[in-house]
């Protein structure tokens, strides 16, 4: 689809500035990810059996990342969270061309994601 890696930078870029605002309420330390360079903020509630995320961060490319991670996990039941093979991430490349920081911060925020699943899956059983 891109040409390029600038391309789709531009196109995380996009998907950050389209991620919907996270409730201020939730911009809090402990929503904060842990082991990310910038600061994201990772919200989850569970709505029926579907979980829902939202999240912000304060760096634009940071936020393209979390908006792709959240398009590809929130509405989803927790188990198909759990079960969800994470090696798109590796096919697109995005791994190898975020700076080491950042590619740990993305690993992160797959963990914090797959965290929440675990426990909303509990709390359904």
């Amino acid at each position: 689809m891109f040409e390029d890696w600038m391309q789709r930078y531009e196109y995380m870029i996009e998907l950050g500035k389209s991620l919907p605002l996270i409730e201020e309420q939730y911009r809090v330390d402990e929503n904060l990810i842990k082991g990310c360079q910038s600061k994201v903020w990772l919200h989850s509630k569970l709505d029926g059996n579907k979980v829902i995320f939202t999240a912000d961060s304060d760096a634009i490319i940071t936020k393209g990342i979390v908006a792709i991670l959240i398009r590809s996990f929130s509405h989803q039941e927790p188990q198909a969270i759990l079960d969800a093979d994470t090696n798109f991430i590796d096919e697109i490349g995005l791994k190898e061309h975020l700076s080491p920081t950042r590619a740990n911060g993305l690993v992160s925020m797959v963990k914090q994601i797959k965290m929440y699943a675990l426990a909303y899956q509990a709390k359904l059983n």
